[in-house]
């Protein structure tokens, strides 16, 4: 009988991680950690913050705008499920340098920086372009349906070069 060595992959352990060693160059994930960090200008989120003296410290937007968008990159949008990944996903520990933002702080800064958000999209657009990474013939970022009609008989059944039937 061969002998192999055992495992368990009932154990906990302690692992040593650089975060910044996880966020690997040519990776969707290093592009928006250098975007946020060296590129856009976050100042529009920093008049609403008022604990400079009094209150608690609150989490910075820049990594609360890098966990946001990565995971709708994945096409994750629940505030909750984006809360646990950055407990247990190393892309997103890694983003989130290892904090865990509760998903009402998460959901809370989404829903009350709607313009800010907005106009850092357009700041990413417009470094995205300069950089030659779009291609203008087709850009859609509102996901909205169209109406269609999939029936067979709307779906192209005429054949070019015979006769109808």
């Amino acid at each position: 009988m061969p002998n192999f060595k055992p495992y368990n992959y009932d154990q906990t352990t302690m692992v040593v991680i650089n975060f910044e060693e996880q966020l690997q160059p040519g990776t969707f994930e290093y592009a928006i950690h250098h975007l946020v960090d060296g590129k856009l200008d976050l100042s529009v989120f920093h008049n609403q913050y008022h604990n400079d003296q009094v209150g608690r410290s609150a989490y910075d937007p820049a990594l609360l705008l890098k966990i946001i968008l990565f995971a709708y990159s994945k096409g994750i949008t629940s505030s909750r499920e984006i809360e646990w990944c950055c407990k247990t996903n190393i892309i997103f520990k890694a983003l989130s340098c290892d904090t865990v933002p509760h998903f009402t702080t998460i959901a809370g800064f989404i829903s009350d920086h709607p313009q800010e958000i907005e106009a850092i999209f357009e700041q990413i657009l417009l470094i995205c372009d300069q950089q030659g990474l779009l291609g203008k013939e087709l850009f859609a970022i509102d996901g909205c349906k169209m109406p269609y009609n999939a029936a067979k008989e709307w779906s192209g059944t005429q054949r070019v070069g015979r006769e109808a039937r």
